[in-house]
């Protein structure tokens, strides 16, 4: 059948924003290409005109001038609108991405939510809450199995009088013991001399060996 009616053409996938982002920014950089080698004949124009006088010849490189600059208006103006084409698809992607990724997160949440449902049917909130019931009673002959065991036996009945009235003597005889008010005495009492008495008296030099009324050595006692 091919050979009699021919094989069709494969069918072109459909346009990529992606694809034409990157096709239209490249455009966009030749143009500034372009546009970068105009602003050099025009700085050269305008350095030969600087160093001519006004004629004929001056009035040619200023229409040649004239026509660049002309020029890299054009170029500016298509470059202007390149842009303009790939901010605009490049906001389309964006959306686009967006509305396809809270689909993937709603069906998500969808899922997530049957899962929900069907594990919340393997509970029951009563057997919960008899287990609940049944765990308190537990814990409380727990508590009293404690108690039980930690009874005291054989201690002898005591009068709460008699032993407030211990608890009390007990504070004076703690007070008395933390007095230290006898020490006062022995703190203030006098210190030892450091010197014989009447040493004060004694003349002497500056070496400290004792003179006489001359201030000449004494000579000591045999």
């Amino acid at each position: 059948m091919n050979r009699l009616f021919g094989k069709g053409k494969p069918k072109e996938p459909p346009p990529n924003l992606s694809d034409c982002v990157a096709n239209v920014d490249s455009r966009a950089e030749s143009i500034d290409k372009k546009i970068a080698r105009l602003d050099g004949e025009l700085r050269k124009y305008k350095d030969q005109m600087s160093k001519m006088r006004e004629g004929p010849g001056k009035n040619a490189v200023k229409q040649k001038a004239l026509r660049v600059l002309k020029q890299k208006k054009q170029y500016e103006s298509q470059a202007d609108n390149l842009r303009n084409q790939s901010f605009n698809m490049e906001q389309v992607n964006y959306s686009t991405q967006m509305l396809k990724d809270t689909k993937v997160t709603v069906n998500a949440m969808k899922t997530g939510v049957k899962e929900m449902k069907k594990e919340f049917k393997n509970v029951n909130i009563d057997q919960i809450e008899d287990l609940q019931d049944d765990l308190a009673d537990m814990l409380e002959e727990a508590n009293e199995v404690q108690e039980a065991l930690g009874r005291s036996y054989g201690m002898p009945d005591v009068d709460e009088d008699e032993l407030e009235a211990e608890l009390d003597a007990l504070g004076d005889e703690i007070a008395l013991d933390d007095d230290a008010s006898y020490l006062d005495d022995a703190i203030a009492a006098p210190s030892v001399p450091g010197k014989e008495p009447g040493a004060d008296s004694i003349a002497t030099n500056k070496d400290g060996i004792e003179v006489d009324e001359f201030g000449l050595p004494k000579i000591p006692a045999q």
